[in-house]
C-alpha cells in the first residue's frame, strides 16, 4: 500500500469513529468555527498543535511556517492574523517553537541553502541582535536552544508591532500574546514569554491613528 493510500484509509476510519462517538460531530464543525486561539508554529511534522495540546478540531486556528516566524512582509501570515483577530476575534495568539529547530540551526550556519536563505535572514537578524547572549553558552546545543527562545520572543514582539494587533488592543483589549517552546524530548511545552493586550512596546513601532 502506498503512503498516501494509507492516509485515505486512516481518514475514513477516523471519520467513522468520530460519528460513532458523537453523531453530530461533523454537523457542528460544518457550521461553526469559534476558536479562541491563533497558533503560529513551525512546519515541523513532529509538533502538531492538536496532539500536543489535547484540543479538538475547531478549537485552534493554525498557521505554520519554517521556524514559526512573524515576518512583516509575509502576506500569508498577515492575512491569517487579520482574519483571526478581526473576524474570529481570538483572545490569545501563541507563537510556539520547539527545541532543536532545524530552521534556527540552519540560520546559525554560513551554508547557502537556496531560496530559504531569504527566510532564514530574519533569524540571522535575531542572532545578530542577541549574539553576545547566545555565544555566552558553552555547548552548541545550548546556543541553539537559547536562540530558539530568543527568536520566539522576537516573533511575539513582531506581532505587537503590527497595526492589526495594535488596533485590536486599542478597541477590544485583546488578544494576549504568548511565546512557548515545545520539547521534542519530553513532550512538554515551556512558556517563556507573554505580552498582555496593551503592553508597552518601543514607541517607534506604534501607530497613533488606528
Amino acid at each position: 500500500m502506498k503512503v498516501y493510500e494509507k492516509l485515505l484509509l486512516e481518514n475514513k476510519a477516523w471519520a467513522k469513529e468520530q460519528v460513532e462517538d458523537d453523531p453530530d460531530f461533523f454537523a457542528r464543525l460544518e457550521h461553526l468555527q469559534t476558536p479562541e486561539i491563533l497558533w503560529i508554529a513551525c512546519s515541523d511534522s513532529r509538533v502538531p498543535a492538536d496532539r500536543i495540546t489535547g484540543t479538538q478540531p475547531g478549537e485552534i486556528f493554525v498557521h505554520r511556517n519554517i521556524a514559526n516566524m512573524v515576518v512583516h512582509t509575509d502576506l500569508n501570515l498577515l492575512s491569517v492574523l487579520q482574519y483571526a483577530v478581526e473576524v474570529l476575534k481570538v483572545k490569545h495568539i501563541i507563537v510556539c517553537g520547539h527545541y532543536g529547530c532545524g530552521g534556527v540551526k540552519a540560520a546559525m550556519s554560513q551554508n547557502s541553502l537556496g531560496i530559504i536563505n531569504k527566510w532564514l535572514r530574519n533569524i540571522k537578524d535575531v542572532y545578530r541582535i542577541h549574539k553576545d547572549e547566545v555565544e555566552s553558552h558553552k555547548t552548541e546545543s545550548e546556543k541553539l536552544n537559547r536562540l530558539i527562545e530568543l527568536n520566539i520572543i522576537e516573533q511575539v514582539y513582531n506581532l505587537a508591532k503590527t497595526s492589526i494587533v495594535q488596533s485590536a488592543w486599542k478597541h477590544h483589549q485583546l488578544p494576549h500574546l504568548h511565546g512557548w517552546v515545545y520539547g521534542l524530548n519530553n513532550g512538554i511545552i515551556n512558556p517563556i514569554f507573554e505580552l498582555e493586550a496593551g503592553s508597552a512596546i518601543d514607541p517607534f513601532y506604534t501607530y497613533d491613528n488606528l
